[in-house]
């Protein structure tokens, strides 16, 4: 029965590319045909893979690869992904009621997926970012960027656009020599230092990771910046001071929609009266939903990426001035597939660090992150905010008179000075 229900439902899904399904018992079928997708052949060794899928294809379909139930012809993850998001998101008329109920009950039961005080919040962090230190410098930059680059030159190499990330967003921050910055979400301090070194401010770090918080100390000592730079293992709910700045990169996707108003609430309290504000978080070109349920259970457990709407309608809330809000198309895509690229030349060692499931499932992860980046209108949102509306200039001329700050023209290579700093602000 489930085979022939999960038959029913390829039919009716695939109408773009070509679909080729072995089944247990070694009856194979063929799915769509038409233009503007791959061809794919999946094998499903296991017998109950198909009532699985009736119920949630995209779990039960990542959770038999990372198990070895299903096989890929040439182990064609990029294929597959593709034909799934060519077809099966494109047109959520052709799902079956199994799966549209499921859809439906995850986005009603969001808030209770996404409801992260203090204590779980530390636990949901610790389940991605304290995995082993060895795993990161199989793929991230040298400073550890676990976020968007900025390739404002197609040809940057993976540490020349993260480079212009910080420098493009220490120009938001309009900064000067002497100014204290709040960092919420600091990881392992690359902003941090980059901050202090390049630009002469003081900077307070807070992360949840016990693995960021130990390398990201080091790292400041290392540099010889411990009178510029206090790194904390600290929730950002708990800390009562007022800074100058605010930057916050790539935290926001873990805050949960719950506690958006609370986010924007302690981001003003934090603000002084004149100061200004740099979120950077990932967002969704499309109205609110939920996150992928493969996602919520081995990467990101009480994540969300918001849409537009739920960001600017708590920020409105809290009464934050938005002074800009600057949208990067495809940047991640090309982010994650330099990621990707990395993991798999050094792909030996990440099975000696885990095992082949985790693997698969890492692959899986960068792999449908940067798909979602590319074909799902994914993007990266950056909301820069302050309590005065005359925090900052009118227009964005300012952060484009440094062309080494948006081209990443080997700005960072040697530290600026402060008197370059003070006359970026200027």
């Amino acid at each position: 029965m489930w085979d022939s229900l999960l038959t029913s439902f390829l039919d009716r899904a695939i109408r773009k590319g070509r679909l080729e399904v072995t089944f247990a018992d070694g009856t194979c079928k063929t799915f769509g045909g038409g233009p503007g997708g791959p061809e794919i052949e999946v094998t499903l060794k296991d017998p109950d893979l198909p009532r699985k899928m009736i119920t949630d294809i995209e779990l039960a379909f990542c959770e038999g690869y990372m198990d070895g139930d299903i096989e890929l012809g040439n182990d064609d993850l990029y294929g597959v992904i593709e034909l799934a998001m060519v077809n099966l998101r494109s047109d959520g008329a052709r799902r079956g009621g199994v799966q549209r109920a499921v859809s439906t009950s995850r986005r009603i039961l969001r808030r209770i997926a996404q409801f992260n005080p203090v204590g779980k919040a530390q636990e949901n962090v610790a389940h991605h970012y304290d995995l082993s230190g060895a795993l990161y410098d199989l793929f991230l930059d040298e400073d550890r960027q676990y976020s968007c680059a900025y390739f404002a030159r197609p040809d940057m190499t993976l540490e020349e656009a993260q480079l212009a990330k910080k420098h493009h967003i220490a120009g938001k921050l309009r900064l000067k020599p002497g100014l204290k910055v709040l960092d919420i979400g600091c990881g392992w301090g690359g902003m941090a230092l980059t901050l202090a070194r390049d630009y002469g401010v003081r900077v307070v770090g807070v992360t949840l990771s016990r693995e960021q918080h130990a390398i990201a100390t080091r790292r400041v000592k290392e540099a010889g910046l411990e009178d510029q730079v206090d790194i904390r293992l600290q929730d950002y709910r708990h800390v009562d001071e007022t800074f100058d700045r605010v930057v916050s990169v790539g935290m926001f996707e873990h805050v949960g929609v719950p506690h958006y108003r609370e986010y924007f609430r302690h981001v003003k309290q934090f603000l002084a009266p004149d100061g200004v504000a740099l979120i950077h978080t990932i967002g969704r070109s499309d109205p609110p939903g939920a996150t992928a349920a493969f996602i919520t259970k081995y990467i990101f457990p009480g994540g969300y990426v918001p849409a537009l709407s739920e960001a600017s309608a708590a920020i409105e809330k809290e009464r934050l001035v938005t002074c800009d809000v600057e949208v990067w198309r495809l940047h991640y895509a090309e982010t994650l597939k330099h990621w990707y690229d990395r993991f798999m030349e050094n792909v030996d060692k990440a099975r000696e660090l885990y095992d082949e499931r985790f693997v698969r499932m890492w692959r899986l992860y960068l792999i449908a992150s940067e798909m979602t980046f590319r074909m799902n209108d994914q993007v990266v949102f950056q909301f820069q905010l302050a309590r005065d509306q005359q925090a900052v200039p009118l227009t964005r001329d300012y952060l484009y008179r440094d062309a080494d700050a948006t081209t990443g023209g080997q700005a960072s290579a040697k530290a600026a000075t402060p008197e370059r700093a003070q006359s970026a602000a200027e």
